[in-house]
């Protein structure tokens, strides 16, 4: 049995490795949507679908063989409300949390602001939690569908082993199926932009050569170019 002392030291271990992987790589949420919208760069949001494949396989396995104990929660409009105001958040802080995190250790004041109210903003939902949550979790949040309450019931792959009698590793594999297909597909389009720019690095090279080859007629033989210009002007 693993002591007090050597969890500390495992997490301690885990932490700074993580750390290091996601400061070296600059990991980020935010980035993985935003420049996939906004720039058609996709190499985070590559890098965050590689994550959830391996995340959901792994979860999904875990509570097929009995091991997995994921958190539970309704699944309700509130849900999709908090998230989007999450997200407009994280835009105008212009990181996730975890790359906020990266950005305060190597010293962004910006990042540091937003780690610090994302801190308050918690510490304030918490002492709110269990007399204003959005709708009242007594008479609504059962787990099951409420139309009353604007909850949709519980959504998550142990939910849907214990109804169906289908152990979850096939839902994750559906789902891990799906988010290969959308990488292949970003992988496809990243595919035929390099290839519509190879073909017109060459016609770009082949413009800006003209104008640089009668620049050199001009000056390798300056007579015939003064002549050419005084018989213009004379005509």
């Amino acid at each position: 049995m693993i002591t007090v002392y050597g969890q500390c030291a495992a997490a301690f271990v885990f932490g700074t490795t993580v750390g290091v992987l996601v400061q070296r790589s600059r990991w980020c949420n935010t980035a993985a949507l935003r420049d996939a919208m906004l720039f058609k760069s996709y190499r985070n949001t590559k890098a965050l679908l590689v994550a959830m494949m391996i995340l959901t396989v792994g979860f999904t396995g875990m509570i097929s063989i009995g091991n997995g104990n994921p958190m539970r929660f309704d699944v309700g409009i509130n849900q999709f409300i908090g998230l989007f105001l999450f997200g407009i958040g994280m835009v105008f802080a212009g990181a996730c949390t975890v790359s906020s995190w990266v950005k305060t250790g190597e010293g962004n004041i910006g990042a540091l602001w937003a780690l610090l109210f994302l801190i308050v903003g918690l510490f304030l939902s918490s002492l709110v939690w269990s007399f204003s949550y959005w709708p009242l979790a007594g008479p609504t949040m059962t787990g099951h569908a409420n139309a009353a309450g604007l909850q949709f019931g519980w959504a998550d792959a142990l939910t849907l082993q214990r109804d169906t009698g289908v152990p979850a590793i096939v839902f994750g594999v559906i789902q891990t199926g799906a988010l290969y297909a959308l990488y292949r597909r970003i992988l496809r389009r990243e595919r035929a932009t390099l290839a519509a720019e190879a073909q017109e690095r060459p016609m770009s090279s082949e413009r800006a050569a003209r104008p640089a080859a009668g620049l050199a007629d001009a000056v390798v033989n300056p007579a015939s170019s003064a002549r050419d210009a005084l018989s213009t002007l004379g005509d």
